[in-house]
């Protein structure tokens, strides 16, 4: 199994139910209100009758629970909008780890992260670090059961040497059962998104000089 170079995210968007939830947990509108008092007005007991400052405060304060519903719908919509604009155009990522699928990331603080997945057992698992220009520096092997695996490189070459940081590099998974043939799965890149580029005309998301595409990510996590 050979896994290309593909980096991604995904948006999400967040609603609310506040007003209604507000309306629900008091059970009557302000309307409600109006019908209920001229009722009371019109039985009450002359003897005793109603005290209708009381009314009109409590009528003054239905008036302005009625306008704060009608502020929260409108800020929420305001918060709707501005969450999914930050995530459609990839600044709500700026600073976070993401977890993409993809295969290519950037050597960090000496570090650099993928996951690898794979459908079904595998007799053999070789892990291979290339360079920027295609060649292996790295290779090991890796875990064969079926799932998903973490894997860190460290920087240093198979022939010892530190390496960098700053350089991009990509995972290969060769992956194969007992009959030899190839175990079919994918590998994932993990790392902070340091900015956005929009030089093709959509928002890609940066982990160092690696590319992320937005609708390739799988999770999102505050560093």
């Amino acid at each position: 199994m050979t896994i290309s170079t593909v980096n991604s995210a995904a948006t999400t968007t967040t609603s609310s139910s506040t007003s209604s939830t507000q309306q629900a947990s008091l059970g009557i509108s302000s309307s409600d209100f109006l019908s209920l008092m001229v009722e009371q007005l019109m039985n009450q007991n002359p003897l005793d009758p109603t005290d209708t400052d009381s009314y009109l405060d409590k009528l003054v304060s239905y008036a302005s629970y009625d306008t704060q519903v009608s502020i929260s719908e409108d800020l929420q919509n305001v918060v709707d909008n501005i969450t999914t604009t930050l995530a459609a155009n990839g600044i709500g990522y700026v600073g976070m780890t993401v977890e993409a699928k993809g295969s290519t990331n950037t050597l960090e603080d000496g570090a650099a992260s993928w996951n690898y997945t794979l459908n079904s057992n595998a007799e053999s698992v070789k892990i291979k670090v290339l360079n920027e220009s295609g060649v292996v520096v790295y290779s090991e092997t890796g875990s064969t059961s079926a799932g998903a695996h973490s894997f860190t490189w460290d920087g240093v070459t198979s022939s010892g040497e530190q390496m960098a940081d700053g350089g991009t590099y990509t995972i290969q998974i060769d992956a194969t059962d007992s009959d030899g043939d190839d175990v079919d799965g994918f590998t994932t890149v993990i790392g902070v998104v340091t900015g956005v580029d929009y030089s093709g005309g959509e928002a890609v998301l940066n982990i160092g000089d690696a590319e992320v595409a937005i609708d390739n990510i799988l999770s999102v996590h505050t560093s």
